[in-house]
């Protein structure tokens, strides 16, 4: 029978999840996306445009990019053909999980960490089995196995720094988790420059592990989104298959192509970043009533004493956008702040400041509000 309902035959798994969304807020200081306050620098710019205008719009870029995926294997130390390039590193995720999940496998994820994974993995068909972080927002190695090997999942998430925690799994504790876990681990490198650690070194001792990385932090790239996928070149071969043909466009490669061939000039922002990030912590911890999580990428975690909501509207109406984390699991008094610049970060905490005193019991608001 003809229906002219427009959701008619959408798969039901799709209908119960809710969408990954970002409001688009506009603000004088985001400090809401992990974002790199640092911009990739001018001259490059200018390096990149010139290498871009001598070629031809009218033609598809490479089909397979291996210029790129020779730098970037140089850069990481691996082998290029188990390099894979994606429009974003989200987007070679999703080629990883099209290619191991079907209906039903079991797929273990962290709770709280990037949303994305469980959306993406729940509309593939998934039975997402979560993994609750400890009270203190770390891994807990014990946790992870007996969560997702115990439950009999096919597939592990992890997210090292986690977004939103900023807490990090070390090599020696992953190194359990892939000697014990049966299946396969994505880990998530998106912020490891701020880190300054990376799980490549166990690569080619479990092939089983697929590591994906991101143009879009430290590299200051989020706008062209570009991301790359380091695993064993039988993986990648699989791996590829689920991606689209043509699915990074010339100009973004060209910026990686660039930005690679001079990676050290991206050295002074990541250090900028670390002291502000050093500094930002210090001082977020002096604020009355707000815990700090401790943090391995370019933000920060905190816990407030009031409503979160309330003050994530105070700092909008002072032109400062921060994130809203109170939806996730565990988090329901939680902010999520990136670290920005030392003007951006003075203007925050004086912000800030101002809105737990004033909504912290006895300050103005807090008294009028309690009336």
């Amino acid at each position: 029978m003809k229906t002219n309902d427009p959701l008619s035959g959408v798969k039901s798994r799709v209908l119960k999840v809710p969408a990954y969304s970002l409001h688009a807020y506009e603000a004088e200081i985001k400090l809401n996306q992990n974002e790199n306050p640092f911009d990739f620098p001018a001259d490059l710019k200018e390096e990149v445009f010139r290498r871009f205008r001598v070629r031809e719009w009218s033609r598809y870029p490479d089909f397979v990019p291996d210029s790129v995926r020779k730098l970037l294997a140089d850069f990481a130390g691996w082998r290029k053909d188990g390099v894979l390039v994606g429009n974003g590193s989200n987007e070679l995720l999703q080629a990883a999980l099209m290619v191991l999940v079907d209906n039903g496998t079991k797929v273990g994820i962290p709770a709280p960490t990037f949303t994305v994974y469980g959306l993406i993995a729940s509309i593939l068909g998934a039975e997402i089995i979560p993994i609750p972080l400890d009270p203190d927002m770390r891994y807990n190695v014990d946790e992870i196995l007996s969560g997702s090997a115990g439950a009999g999942a096919g597939v592990l998430i992890l997210n090292t720094p986690n977004n939103p925690t900023g807490s990090v799994i070390s090599n020696d504790d992953l190194k359990r988790v892939l000697e014990e876990f049966p299946g396969h681990v994505l880990l998530d490198e998106a912020y490891f420059e701020f880190w300054g650690h990376t799980a490549l070194e166990l690569l080619e001792e479990y092939p089983r592990l697929i590591i994906t990385r991101t143009f879009s932090k430290a590299m200051g790239m989020a706008g062209l989104r570009v991301g790359y996928l380091l695993a064993d070149e039988a993986l990648v071969s699989e791996i590829s298959k689920a991606k689209l043909p043509y699915n990074v466009n010339q100009f973004s490669l060209t910026a990686a192509e660039v930005a690679v061939e001079n990676r050290e000039r991206f050295r002074p922002a990541i250090e900028a970043v670390l002291k502000e990030r050093g500094r930002l912590g210090r001082e977020l911890g002096g604020i009355p009533g707000i815990k700090v999580y401790p943090s391995e990428a370019n933000f920060f975690l905190i816990e407030v004493p009031v409503d979160p909501r309330l003050l994530f509207g105070d700092l909008y109406r002072q032109g400062i956008l921060i994130r809203d984390v109170s939806s996730y699991p565990m988090l329901s008094k939680c902010l999520r702040i990136s670290v920005g610049t030392r003007g951006e970060n003075d203007r925050l905490l004086s912000a800030l400041r101002a809105a737990v005193g004033r909504r912290m019991p006895g300050g103005p608001e807090g008294a009028r509000e309690s009336i």
